[in-house]
């Protein structure tokens, strides 16, 4: 790859400070981490810990869960020392459900700190985040902005959005607490990402970006899709949720997507795969959607090019990890970090694909596992020494 063609697709993120959502680094230099939210009952504590851990597993960094109410609450503390990944508590309105989110184990508390109340109020929130280790995260929605802001500017708009959110960080500012980022979101893919633009340029705080109410699984994905990639692309946004009418592991896998096509982060099989036509040697969308679904729980990055004939199957093999290239008397070329390794025929297609991903990654972890260990000898070594 030329040095150019790298240049070109550097994305250069927007610089801001660094916050932690219990051990997750959210801003600086850290990964854009991967949010979702339970849908569950709260109170459902064995139910909501099924789907925070199946979320982890899809690669969640960071689980949301609705706090409406005080037995809500009070199951949070269960939920919380059971999670496999910090818990950001959902808060509106009570302030009381935020003092006590903090005080069950809660990493991080969504609110809006407009919404909490008296001045008294809102510094009690911020002494039990303090003193719990608790970040926040102001949520401005156009959906619910304040009525005088409504009153304002007739309408939901971007200056809407990023007035009400600078004011609710004035608040926390105010207070000498730091500790938070924002979001300003909206169904409106114009306005989330006019309103984000603008917010990214008025303040340094870390930012939580997504386009709310998205839709369900394929319309919610395209939408997100321009958005967040919009978004991403100019270097904005430092922790990610897609907003879907489905299941959270969906959300999770779809922003994995949106990361991994802009570079950004990397998890899991990256199939390429050509749409098959007439000239394809064997049923690619069978094949592909064999392999994707077999493929699932790896969470290396590995790269896959499924290509049904040579138009482009060998030039897309020597960019991928793994490729199958369809050739004729139903043998195919198979193709190992870029060169042609071996031929394949017909009936082993899928098994042999699965195979071949599976003991690589289990040599990167072995590697992986190797190196670790001779870290590990080589510091108790200097221990010693000293």
């Amino acid at each position: 790859m030329s040095n150019a063609y790298r240049a070109y697709r550097t994305i250069e993120r927007r610089r801001c400070r660094q916050i932690m959502v219990g051990n997750v680094p959210v801003g600086g230099d850290a990964p854009i981490s991967v949010q979702t939210m339970t849908n569950t009952l709260t109170t459902d504590v064995k139910a909501t810990i099924l789907q925070i851990n199946a979320a982890a597993e899809a690669g969640a960094d960071i689980v949301r869960v609705s706090c409406p109410d005080k037995d809500s609450t009070a199951a949070l503390r269960n939920i919380c020392q059971n999670s496999p990944v910090p818990i950001v508590a959902d808060i509106h309105f009570h302030y009381r459900r935020a003092i006590e989110a903090a005080e069950a184990g809660a990493a991080c508390l969504r609110i809006n700190p407009g919404n909490i109340g008296k001045t008294e109020r809102v510094r009690e929130v911020i002494k039990a985040a303090r003193d719990n280790g608790c970040s926040m995260r102001i949520g401005v929605n156009a959906g619910s902005l304040e009525r005088h802001l409504l009153d304002k500017y007739s309408e939901p708009c971007p200056e809407a959005l990023v007035e009400s959110a600078i004011n609710h960080a004035r608040i926390l500012q105010e207070n000498d607490f730091h500790e938070f980022k924002i979001s300003v979101k909206a169904s409106d893919v114009f306005l989330a990402v006019g309103a984000y633009k603008q917010l990214a340029e008025a303040i340094d705080c870390p930012l939580h970006i997504g386009i709310t109410e998205a839709g369900g699984l394929r319309a919610g994905m395209v939408k997100s899709s321009i958005g967040l990639g919009n978004l991403l692309w100019a270097g904005i946004g430092d922790t990610v949720r897609v907003s879907l009418s489905a299941d959270p592991t969906e959300e999770v896998k779809g922003a994995y997507e949106i990361l991994k096509s802009l570079g950004l982060r990397r998890r899991g099989v990256t199939v390429i795969s050509c749409p098959s036509c007439a000239r394809q040697q064997f049923n690619v969308i069978e094949t592909v959607q064999i392999i994707e679904s077999r493929l699932q729980h790896i969470d290396e990055p590995i790269s896959v090019s499924i290509i049904g004939c040579v138009v482009n199957g060998p030039g897309e093999a020597r960019e991928t990890d793994i490729g199958l290239t369809g050739g004729g008397k139903d043998t195919h070329q198979i193709y190992v970090s870029g060169l042609a390794n071996h031929r394949l025929s017909n009936g082993d297609i899928v098994e042999h694909i699965v195979d071949m991903v599976e003991e690589r990654v289990a040599k990167i972890k072995a590697q992986k596992q190797a190196e670790l260990q001779n870290f590990n000898v080589r510091a108790e070594g200097i221990t010693e020494t000293l």
